[in-house]
């Protein structure tokens, strides 16, 4: 079953600009990953320093396996950018409308 994880943070004040172009290098990575279906990313329009990364898997071994691998060789920087740990939310689809 298919998986949507959402990536939630917030950049630092003075990351408003490097931090998002940081975030895309980062999410081509794992856009190239295996099961990945495509990545998003969304800005707060009230506040630009909240950003969610909303990532669709085939599936959560998928997903598993990339938060397996960015602990490991995959490893960014992105906490560098940001004021606070990222959440990170997985949901399974329900229904589609």
């Amino acid at each position: 079953m298919a998986v949507t994880s959402l990536l939630e943070m917030r950049f630092a004040p003075d990351h408003l600009v490097d931090g998002p172009v940081a975030l895309r290098e980062i999410l081509m990575q794992t856009r190239a990953r295996e099961g990945c279906l495509g990545v998003e990313i969304v800005t707060d329009v009230a506040d630009p320093a909240h950003t969610i990364a909303i990532e669709r898997w085939e599936s959560i071994e998928h997903d598993d396996a990339y938060r397996a691998w960015r602990k490991g060789p995959g490893a960014s920087n992105l906490s560098d950018y940001l004021v606070a740990p990222a959440t990170l939310t997985r949901c399974e689809d329900v229904a589609a409308l």
